[in-house]
């Protein structure tokens, strides 16, 4: 059985569960008491900085772990630019000081809906696969092509025989911008699950925030299916990383503390 790691995307958003005063500087010092893993999504708008991934990695324990999310240049979610090889080097270059220290869990590459499975596609994930070849990288489809039932095989095994690692999301079944939640295995070393909550009211919706959009806090009776999922998960992979994406107030934070529970056996 690998181990299961909980955590949350983001650690800047929670602010009902930090401490009044609490410096920023200090929130990921915090968090880190809870928690062993957490996504880093501010690189998703903007490249990252070596500073920072050097001060949050003096900033947590020896056994802490890091997923970076992928500038929305690589990603598509820039429309009409296209990324350089040099906009690769340097992103992977920010990430040193984590990679060093044996923190850096995975890339994420999360791809918008208008990503759908082809000839094409598959073309880019090889070009972004050589170039950051080095890198742990985890792939997550927002369109449902990629798992239709005449390709869903085709899919997992091109994840599998290039080293991507599959992202298992958990969202709101609405239409052909969603995805099904696919408990397969592509990389040994890791899986991820990922989970944005089930509000099918703002899954398309334009909100001022993106917590706004995940506005979701899982029942005991989800988290309780959602834990099986994770320890079966487990039995085909060295490490599963459970983060929660529901980012709004303190539902992360709080349906992550649940699910460490329920895993540990703890009520």
């Amino acid at each position: 059985m690998g181990i299961i790691r909980v955590g949350t995307c983001s650690w800047s958003d929670h602010q009902d569960f930090y401490p009044p005063g609490l410096p920023k500087a200090q929130q990921i010092v915090y968090y880190s008491r809870f928690f062993s893993v957490v996504e880093v999504d501010s690189t998703f708008y903007h490249p990252p900085s070596e500073r920072n991934f050097a001060l949050w990695n003096e900033r947590t324990p020896p056994d802490f772990r890091f997923h970076v999310k992928a500038y929305g240049l690589f990603t598509f979610h820039r429309r009409g630019e296209e990324p350089t090889e040099d906009d690769f080097r340097r992103f992977a270059s920010a990430l040193e000081p984590i990679r060093e220290a044996g923190k850096l869990s995975a890339v994420l590459l999360q791809f918008p809906p208008w990503f759908h499975y082809g000839e094409g596609r598959l073309d880019y994930l090889l070009y972004v696969r050589r170039l950051w070849e080095d890198l742990p990288l985890a792939v997550e489809f927002r369109h449902r092509s990629w798992y239709r039932d005449d390709r869903i095989h085709d899919t997992l095994a091109f994840l599998q025989h290039h080293g991507f690692i599959h992202v298992v999301p958990d969202e709101p079944q609405v239409g052909e911008g969603s995805v099904p939640l696919v408990p397969a295995v592509t990389e040994a070393r890791l899986s991820i699950l990922r989970l944005h909550g089930r509000n099918r009211e703002t899954w398309y919706k334009k909100t001022r925030t993106s917590g706004e959009r995940f506005y979701y806090l899982y029942s005991q009776e989800e988290l309780q299916e959602l834990s099986q999922v994770a320890r079966s998960l487990a039995e085909r992979a060295e490490e599963v990383h459970v983060l929660f994406n529901n980012n709004y107030g303190s539902y992360a934070v709080t349906n992550a503390r649940q699910m460490k529970a329920l895993l540990e056996g703890r009520p």
